[in-house]
Parts: structure tokens; C-alpha cells; sequence
């Protein structure tokens, strides 16, 4: 399993990392801890509308996801799913990167894309053995709750963000945090009220309640310094953040800025051969966008380009030029 380069991260920066390389004549592979590409979007918000990106007004997540993955696929990179990158070594002029399971991949640089690190959901006590079963974190599908009645838990963006994907085809949708303030922008809460979603606050979800067959039919509520209320619920958002760290990349000898990793301006860390873009890189003036990461994926890939093979241009020409 060699490569010329090893990406370690599926998200946005990593895909179109990858489709450099492949526009630069290089082999690689991308490793990636979740089961699917698309790191944080496909997992965080894939219906999620996003305005941000250059060429589109808007986008949705899953779409950009998808189209990503399409722009790569004539360099046929191997994606390596599911798997934690766990060991860095340096071998022979090379890299030698070994993943959970043992298998060893061996490159001629590594281009760390793995965003905010691994990621953990914060739980929802009450929800405890209900994951999967009525409760979820995100919302993969929104379809999958139409005509559902929807409770959602949390005061933050994500929180309002869910309400307002999911009013116009849920049953109901009803939001429940536990301060009387909401971490959120006070235009998207605005935008929540006016769309008629109930607001109940100072409270928490104390119970989910089963019916007959075992499955979620309502989570009862209690409300600060009042009677504790039963909502009807099909499905249960906890929308309550999440920590995050870089695991084992932490080890890996790089010069580590907040949980983000130090990089020059050709996105070269600290280590020969290893470099880093997106929101992982960190460097004075950072804005972390995913704009941001297209060009420093592709600072990092062309700068890469020249570390492997001295004789290589820097500026590989306007891909408008290829045939």
C-alpha cells in the first residue's frame, strides 16, 4: 500500500485535496475515521443549507459533499473508511503511517484535512440507551421525519438550525433548553418564533417515555420551579454540541496551536513532509471556512507536488488548459 501522497481526513479540504493531486499526477489514498466522506458536513449537517462556498448561492451539505466526491473520481483515489490513522513514523527518505487494525501505508508525504479532530457528541442523560431508537445527535435525512412530532434539545445554532429544517414537514416541532437564554443568533431565534415553533425553556428532558411496541412516543419534561410536562415525540434531536481533539495526532511530533496544528505558507508543519489545511492548520490571520480550505488544499498539494519530485513546477498551469 504505497502512495505518493496519504490524506488523512474526508471532509471538504481532504476531497478536493485529493482531486489536486490527482490533477498533479499523484497516487493517493484517503483515510478517514467515519464510515462515509464528507468529515463534519456529512455528518453534522448534510441538509443543511451553506452560502459560503464560491459559485453557488447556496448549497446543501450533502450536495457539496457529492459533488466533491464526483470532481475526484477520475484519479480513482482509494478511500480507507472507517479507520483511525493512528502512528506516523519516518522511513527511508518516506512516511510510514500505520492505522487501527495494523495496516501499514507507506507515502511519500501526508496531508493532514481532519478538521476539528475527532468528534464526540455531548449526551443527553435522559436519552441514555435511546440512540438509534428515537433519540439522534444529527439529522442525516430530514425526509426521515416528516410528519413526525419532533423534539429538539438545545439552545445553540445547530439547535435553531434544526427547527427551521425541520418545521415545514414535521408533525410538530417543539425546542427544549435549559436556560432561559439561547446561545444561538438572535436572528435565526427570531426566525424560529416566527415560524410558530414552541420555545420552552428552563427546562430539561427528564424521561423518555415507550409505548406498547417499545418505541418513542413521548419524553417528559421538567419545567424550573413548575409541574413537569409530557410532549408528544417520535424523534428526539440533541443538538448539544460536542468536544473534539486530534487524538493520536497529537503524538506525532507537530507543533500543536489550540487544538490545531502550526503550518508555514506552503501548509508544511513542523515535520518533514507532513502537511496540514483546513480548519486543522493553524497560522496568523485564520479564517476557518471552507473556501479557506480549497486554496490551502491546494497550496498544500502543489508545494507537495514539488517536495516529492524537485523538478516539478510549483504553478501546474490553469486546469481550464487541460484536455
Amino acid at each position: 500500500m504505497e502512495y505518493d501522497l496519504v490524506v488523512i481526513g474526508a471532509g471538504p479540504t481532504g476531497l478536493f485535496a485529493a482531486y489536486y493531486a490527482g490533477f498533479r499526477g499523484l497516487s493517493m489514498a484517503i483515510v478517514d475515521s467515519l464510515p462515509e466522506p464528507g468529515g463534519q458536513v456529512t455528518a453534522m449537517y448534510p441538509e443543511k443549507m451553506i452560502y459560503d462556498v464560491g459559485g453557488f448561492a447556496a448549497v446543501r451539505g450533502r450536495d457539496l459533499v457529492q459533488g466533491l466526491v464526483d470532481q475526484v473520481k477520475p484519479w480513482q483515489p482509494d478511500y480507507l473508511l472507517g479507520r483511525k490513522a493512528e502512528k506516523l513514523e519516518s522511513v527511508d527518505g518516506g512516511l510510514e503511517l500505520t492505522l487501527d487494525g495494523g495496516d501499514v501505508l507507506r507515502a511519500g508525504a501526508v496531508l493532514i484535512t481532519a478538521g476539528i479532530g475527532e468528534f464526540t457528541p455531548r449526551p443527553l442523560p435522559a436519552g441514555d440507551g435511546w440512540l438509534g431508537r428515537g433519540m439522534v445527535h444529527f439529522v442525516p435525512s430530514l425526509a426521515a421525519h416528516a410528519g413526525q412530532h419532533v423534539v429538539v434539545v438545545g439552545g445553540g445554532d445547530s439547535a435553531f438550525d434544526w427547527c427551521l429544517a425541520l418545521q415545514p414537514i414535521a408533525a410538530s416541532v417543539t425546542l427544549v433548553h435549559r436556560r432561559a437564554k439561547f446561545r444561538a443568533a438572535e436572528s435565526i431565534v427570531r426566525q424560529v418564533r416566527e415560524l410558530g415553533v414552541r420555545l420552552v425553556t428552563d427546562a430539561e428532558v427528564s424521561r423518555f417515555v415507550a409505548g406498547p411496541d417499545g418505541a418513542l412516543t413521548a419524553v417528559d419534561v421538567a419545567v424550573k420551579g413548575g409541574e413537569e410536562e409530557r410532549l408528544r415525540a417520535d424523534a428526539v434531536v440533541a443538538a448539544l454540541g460536542f468536544t473534539a481533539d486530534l487524538g493520536p495526532i497529537e503524538s506525532w511530533g507537530l507543533e500543536i496551536d489550540h487544538r490545531a496544528i502550526a503550518v508555514d505558507s506552503t501548509m508544511a508543519t513542523a515535520r518533514p513532509r507532513v502537511y496540514a489545511a483546513g480548519d486543522v492548520a493553524a497560522y496568523p490571520g485564520k479564517v476557518k471556512l471552507i473556501a479557506t480550505g480549497f486554496g490551502e488544499a491546494a497550496t498544500a498539494v502543489n508545494n507537495i507536488a514539488v517536495a516529492l519530485n524537485p523538478e516539478a513546477h510549483l504553478f501546474p498551469g490553469h486546469s481550464s488548459n487541460v484536455e
